[in-house]
């Protein structure tokens, strides 16, 4: 049974119609409680009985079964009908709500009178005094409706139990009659303390919607865009004119995001540059009365926007917005000579030589340095084999412009073919100015572009080449650039490098790892080694994911992270490809048939020609049924939602081949992903588990993988090591899989078809079989 109580409370006609709303809703909430209550005290009731058999206790069981049916039916019929209740028709059910409480706390207390006086069994007088108490306490606990009900109720309950115990006579009902007032008494102010908070807590929230909504419609009917950030550099407030004119988007002022995320998104959104955001989040962690003028590229032609910096006395800063832009006339073109680029009116090879020729001999006796930075963009034939030549000469011409926009007057930059550009640094004072203008390309080229209605992303990587004292020709800087550019890419792209003597024989070793990686693929010299993917409800292994294994008979183990990028670079990776996952299939053929392969596809693998005749082939040559077999795919391989992509993965899935997205939660992980294409299975990053233990990222980890659960798709969250993070990530029960070094490491094809023989009925841990409950995993 539930009580419902108010203490203090205005009346209600000086209430305002939302608290008293509120207060009489309260009172018919989270009906289940309320109804197991109910039924709880008829059992006991009914108990009692049975125990005595006295026919009083019997009658008091039918009438708190007839006001229980009639409590229920009440309830029931408020839920569905309350979404249309005017203030009328919500009085009438309060009072409905006092007579039916009335009845069936007069209804408990007599029965509960009546099982202390009609009998002397003590069992009976315990179970009708604890249900009673119970009962009653719990209402305490619930009292969110009217003061005045919920101690017309418990005085009902309790007034014939204290009177029925003094009657008994001894002194223990005695005392127990006075523990019962007692009780009686704390109740009743334990459930006015409860209500006093609630009543606060509505009137201030009545109070501060109002305000709140006059402060809204005031703020984003300004001109001006309005950023309001508190002392520890969280945002507090934006406006509606400011996420217009900086292009962001509408949830980013409840993603409790800082000033540090703000001029992010903004430079993201291509709404300012990077290091107009840089000198903008200066400004604003100074604290000081400032105004900043940037002026930064945007489609239609250049912006000029003022930044109005307001430090506010309690700490925290005020930022306003304005557009100040004036549309400069258009200059006209320079007509370009034989020996600039056409595509994008940059000097050509030629030329370039030729010029920086000519600047090493006039600065040859000068002090001061110059430097030769080679550019070349990361993931360019990426685009050109997915939207197009077109799109890739717009894309070149983008990049050339996002490259004049960085130099100086005496600066020089050129196309020197392909995707490669060159630039000429001149009277720079130390190796830094070049490291911050090969920084700043890095940065600037990696960002987003936009291409016939294409969001396009490449990386750049930078080699730099220094002048020395005793001078250099234009081929020698050219040639040190274009060994350090090659180290820069092989250290992982999208970086910078300068050029050192000894990266002469790196380059030479990296030709001997080419050659030596040609052999071992011809030679079929790798291994496959599995890592277990573990089901958190069964506690079985269910899929094992194949990682590749090179022992070098001089290098000893290399490492994947060497293979894959070399095999990238060198066109091997569809070749390398085809023999994984023919490995694999073969391999899993061996295993329960239970269990699942999962291999790794590259995106150059994905989208090569004959993937679906590939992996047909591999299932045919394996005899693996295809439901067995899961294709991991990251996002970079869905960058672009054409059909080409799409009609492969539903083909694959029309096979019965599961896809899995892998490495969820990195790079973008546009959720459009999961909507977009056919995939069975999303791999949650490794990431996602630092910090687990804190609030966001643990609410983060459980909202995508529930969001993931909700469309359909198994979840598996990698990198689990502890049963700490266990515990955590399974607590939903929406995370389908774990992997990680918890379960098992990577272990060669020997040992893992013995981790799956040993595996049913019993767990994995650290690569070793453990018998443990399934509730390990719950």
């Amino acid at each position: 049974m539930q009580f419902a109580s108010q203490s203090g409370e205005p009346k209600q006609e000086q209430a305002s119609p939302t608290i008293s709303a509120a207060l009489i809703d309260s009172l018919f909430e989270a009906p289940r409680p309320l109804l197991a209550g109910l039924v709880f005290v008829s059992i006991g009731a009914a108990l009692t009985a049975l125990k005595t058999s006295e026919p009083l206790i019997w009658a008091c069981v039918g009438l708190l079964a007839l006001a229980g049916i009639a409590r229920a039916f009440d309830l029931v019929l408020y839920q569905k009908r309350k979404s249309t209740l005017t203030a009328e028709g919500a009085a009438r059910w309060q009072k409905r709500y006092q007579i039916g409480a009335m009845i069936q706390a007069a209804a408990i207390g007599t029965w509960c009178s009546t099982t202390l006086l009609a009998s002397d069994d003590a069992v009976a007088h315990m179970i009708a005094l604890s249900v009673t108490t119970g009962i009653a306490a719990g209402g305490a606990g619930r009292a969110y409706g009217r003061q005045w009900i919920f101690q017309l109720q418990v005085s009902l309950v309790f007034v014939p139990i204290v009177i029925a115990l003094a009657l008994r006579g001894t002194t223990f009902y005695v005392a127990m009659s006075v523990i019962s007032a007692a009780f009686l008494f704390s109740l009743m102010g334990i459930s006015a303390n409860l209500h006093r908070i609630f009543m606060r807590a509505l009137v201030a929230r009545e109070r501060e919607a109002a305000l709140a909504g006059q402060f809204d419609t005031a703020l984003n009917n300004m001109p001006h865009g309005l950023c309001m950030f508190r002392v520890d550099g969280q945002l507090a407030i934006m406006n509606h004119r400011f996420g217009e004119m900086m292009n962001l988007p509408d949830d980013l002022v409840q993603s409790g995001a800082s000033a540090t995320n703000i001029i992010d998104a903004c430079i993201d959104a291509g709404s300012i540059s990077r290091e107009s955001g840089a000198q903008i989040l200066h400004g604003v962690r100074e604290l000081q009365v400032k105004e900043i003028v940037t002026a930064d590229p945007v489609p239609a032609g250049e912006r000029t926007l003022s930044w109005t910096i307001q430090p506010m006395m309690d700490g925290g800063a005020v930022l306003l917005l304005e557009d100040i832009t004036e549309r400069k006339s258009a200059e006209a073109r320079i007509s370009h000579l034989a020996r600039y680029d056409e595509l994008t009116a940059l000097p050509n090879r030629v030329s370039f030589r030729d010029e920086i020729e000519r600047l090493l001999m006039n600065s040859h006796s000068a002090e001061r340095l110059s430097a030769l930075l080679f550019v070349d963009l990361d993931q360019f034939k990426q685009v050109n084999d997915t939207l197009g030549h077109p799109c890739g000469d717009q894309l070149l011409c983008a990049v050339a412009n996002r490259l004049r926009e960085m130099l100086r007057p005496e600066d020089f930059v050129a196309r020197f073919g392909g995707d490669e550009f060159v630039v000429f640094q001149q009277n720079i004072s130390s190796s830094e100015d070049a490291a911050a203008l090969a920084r700043r390309i890095v940065e600037r080229l990696s960002e987003r572009y936009r291409i016939d209605n294409h969001l396009v992303e490449i990386g750049a990587s930078v080699g730099i080449a220094l002048t020395s004292p005793e001078g250099a020709s234009a081929d020698t800087l050219l040639k040190n650039a274009d060994m350090a550019l090659y180290r820069a890419k092989a250290d992982g792209r999208g970086t910078f490098c300068f050029f050192r003597d000894e990266m002469a024989a790196t380059v030479e070793a990296r030709r001997i790892l080419e050659l030596d990686l040609r052999k071992a693929l011809a030679n079929e010299e790798f291994e496959l080694f599995y890592q277990p993917l573990v089901n958190l409800k069964s506690g079985k292994i269910s899929t094992c994911e194949a990682l590749l294994r090179w022992n070098h008979p001089v290098r000893g183990t290399v490492s994947p992270v060497d293979i894959i990028p070399v095999a990238e670079d060198m066109g091997l990776i569809v070749d390398l490809g085809r023999w994984i996952l023919r490995r694999a299939c073969m391999e899993c053929m061996k295993w329960p048939d239970g269990v699942s392969v999962a291999v790794n596809f590259s995106p150059q693998q994905f989208h090569q020609r004959d993937v679906l005749s590939e992996i047909r082939y591999a299932l045919e040559v394996s005899g693996l049924p295809a439901h067995r077999l899961e294709i991991e795919i990251t996002e970079s391989s869905l960058l672009r939602n054409t059909q080409l992509t799409h009609d492969i993965l539903s083909q694959l899935h029309a096979l019965g081949v599961r896809i899995s997205l892998d490495d969820f939660g990195t790079g973008y992980s546009s959720l459009s992903y999961l909507h977009n294409f056919p995939m069975q299975k999303v791999k949650i990053d490794r990431s996602f588990l630092e910090g687990i233990d804190a609030d966001r990222p643990l609410t983060l980890l459980r909202g995508v993988a529930r969001l993931s659960a909700d469309l359909g798709m198994a979840v598996v969250v990698e990198g689990i090591e502890t049963n700490e993070q266990l515990e955590l990530i399974s607590a939903d029960g929406t995370v389908t899989e774990g992997q990680g070094y918890l379960f098992s490491r990577p272990v060669p094809a020997v040992r893992v078809r013995q981790l799956l023989n040993a595996s049913h009925g019993r767990h994995i841990h650290d690569g070793q079989v453990v018998s443990i409950s399934s509730r390990s995993f719950a």
